[in-house]
């Protein structure tokens, strides 16, 4: 626990340095993993914020393969858990070692859209997540930051940031009964990224923006129904759009 404990203070520091950060809903936070943290993806910020964020403890999380070779952070990150993964392709080897990850107990961060949003606003995510959270049944733990993005602009003119990190309830996804197929992961990929746009002003939702099962969800309505369904009615345009370019 020594190496998380200094991270920590490390990032903490750093935090300090360049940015004021309020974080709401510690009391969300599971008391032990195994768990999943989700979070929109604005930053190179954004992982070291969940280490000051949340309370000192094991972390295992994706981060690019370019950082593997790294002569500082290479070797820092791998200290502190990080799986390193192809981002271009679906890397099985990055999957199952964080699926082992998780059924050992662990506590497991990631970004579902994979990459950083350049028009800082949500972006499609990857079906990652709701992968790892349909085979390992864990509760998913959803966090929004806001203005991670302006951090190191600001910070190039000497201004400092103010940073928000909401920490959602913790929920689950809906038992299939089955293992879930490439549209149940879809639409997963749907709910999970609406649970973190709840978090966010309107203005960071992107893609997400006007999604009924958004709404639903705010409105304390299950969302499920919603994602489903727009899963559905993306496939059935996109079919039509493939039978219409066969003329």
């Amino acid at each position: 626990m020594l190496r998380y404990h200094v991270a920590r203070a490390f990032w903490r520091l750093v935090q300090l340095s360049l940015a004021n950060l309020t974080v709401i809903g510690r009391e969300h936070i599971p008391a032990q993993g195994p768990y999943l943290v989700t979070v929109n993806h604005m930053s190179m910020a954004d992982t070291p914020l969940l280490f000051v964020a949340f309370p000192t403890m094991p972390w295992r999380f994706f981060a690019g393969e370019k950082w593997q070779d790294h002569w500082l952070w290479g070797p820092f990150m791998g200290s502190l858990g990080a799986i390193y993964v192809r981002r271009d392709e679906a890397d099985r080897r990055a999957i199952q070692e964080a699926l082992a990850a998780l059924q050992e107990g662990a506590v497991f961060g990631l970004a579902p859209e994979g990459t950083r949003s350049k028009v800082g606003a949500m972006q499609p995510a990857k079906a990652g997540a709701a992968y790892l959270g349909s085979r390992s049944q864990v509760p998913i733990v959803p966090v929004g930051v806001i203005n991670s993005d302006k951090l190191f602009a600001n910070a190039r003119h000497l201004r400092r940031t103010h940073i928000t990190v909401t920490i959602g309830e913790p929920y689950e996804l809906p038992d299939l009964g089955r293992r879930a197929r490439s549209a149940d992961l879809e639409a997963l990929t749907h709910l999970i990224m609406i649970h973190i746009a709840s978090l966010l002003p309107e203005r960071y939702h992107g893609v997400y923006a006007g999604s009924p099962a958004l709404a639903a969800l705010q409105a304390g309505e299950d969302p499920w129904p919603y994602c489903v369904e727009l899963v559905r009615e993306e496939r059935e345009r996109s079919e039509a759009g493939l039978a219409g370019g066969d003329h």
